[in-house]
């Protein structure tokens, strides 16, 4: 099925465009708790869910941050308050020793496997294990430097853009294909956690895919599902949400993540939304074909004899549908039946004196 000609970009031998069904990411983050086998375990229910990739995070506390108690470095308000940054990456890091063990339980579980780095390190160590794209995050997007290293590399680039304007998205986009590399996907994104449906304003992403001719997608924060599907509709090529094994044995990135009954039902959804978009049709689609007894047609509701004028009270518009269109009933009133006709008959050409709808 046709469903647009826009150009696409492959990640891991993956179509990604308007033309392809939505690649669905299940990010994994730091919802492994420090527990590897979590993490594993993670990667296979993301597959059994029917996503198609999963997402890490490549760093370290020492990479993001310094450890220090100024006010500067503590974070107030929201889901981590109280906590220095350097506490926060501590806790919710992935240690780069289990990244090839990740990176293997994917490929056994057929998902497409990447990660966002946030330093140059971290682009060294994801290069090393022949990573198919890289991600951004938002809050790492103001960092031309790290984007320019990870666009040299010749892969896919993903861009969440939550919190910025459309100057930095500029900044971002160019900077990418200043390298040469045009594999861009920039992801409507909202950074907050969780962040509510009210701010989200999903046309934005039909706006970034036009105004900068990249493939668009949707970074979702949100509670629920509905964001994402309804992203589908404005063309949304690439959806992410935050992934948990179960949300009430906590985690950092916990409160906003779905479960797998509920990414399983993204999936889903996101497939049904896409297969429902179809392509620009008008007319009686084939589904609709036994419909059409159900439409209004020229019925003759009385006896007529042959040479009676038709009137509006021996002809009608009802249903079923295999008389005459209504479209004609005002041109018929008044013209003579060529026959005599019984209550109940479906109204053709051949009844009607000197007129024919195929003249009209």
């Amino acid at each position: 099925m046709q469903k647009g000609k826009s150009h696409s970009i492959e990640i891991a031998g993956r179509k990604v465009g308007p033309g392809h069904r939505p690649l669905v990411v299940a990010e994994i983050s730091g919802n492994h708790n420090g527990e590897l086998e979590r993490a594993l375990a993670l990667i296979t229910a993301a597959k059994q869910a029917g996503a198609d990739a999963v997402k890490f995070q490549t760093y370290t506390a020492d990479t993001m941050t310094i450890p220090s108690d100024r006010s500067d470095f503590k974070i107030s308000g929201g889901l981590w308050d109280g906590q220095t940054l350097y506490e926060l990456y501590q806790w919710a890091h992935t240690p780069w020793a289990w990244h090839e063990a990740l990176f293997a339980r994917a490929r056994e579980e057929g998902l497409i496997a990447f990660s966002s780095p946030f330093d140059e390190r971290a682009v060294e160590l994801l290069e090393s294990l022949n990573v198919p794209a890289y991600k951004i995050a938002s809050f790492e997007m103001v960092d031309l430097p790290l984007i320019k290293q990870v666009a040299s590399c010749g892969k896919p680039v993903v861009i969440s853009t939550g919190m910025a304007s459309v100057e930095e998205v500029s900044d971002a986009v160019a900077t990418v294909r200043t390298t040469g590399n045009n594999q861009l996907i920039l992801l409507h994104c909202i950074s907050a956690y969780p962040a509510d449906h009210r701010d989200y304003n999903i046309r934005t992403l039909k706006d970034l895919a036009e105004r900068f001719n990249v493939i668009a997608g949707l970074s979702d924060h949100t509670l629920d599902n509905t964001m994402a599907v309804s992203s589908v509709a404005l063309g949304s090529c690439f959806i992410e949400k935050h992934f948990t094994l179960d949300r009430s044995e906590g985690g950092p990135d916990a409160a906003f993540s779905l479960q797998p009954e509920e990414l399983r039902s993204l999936c889903s959804a996101v497939d049904r939304a896409w297969e429902s978009l179809g392509e620009v049709q008008y007319g009686v689609s084939e589904a609709e074909r036994g419909s059409t007894i159900f439409r209004r047609s020229l019925y003759v509701v009385e006896d007529i004899a042959e040479g009676e004028p038709f009137t509006e009270k021996n002809l009608r518009r009802i249903r079923p549908g295999y008389g005459l269109s209504p479209k004609y009933y005002e041109q018929i009133l008044g013209k003579q039946a060529k026959m005599s006709l019984k209550r109940g008959t479906p109204l053709n050409n051949e009844m009607v004196h000197g007129w024919s709808s195929e003249n009209e």
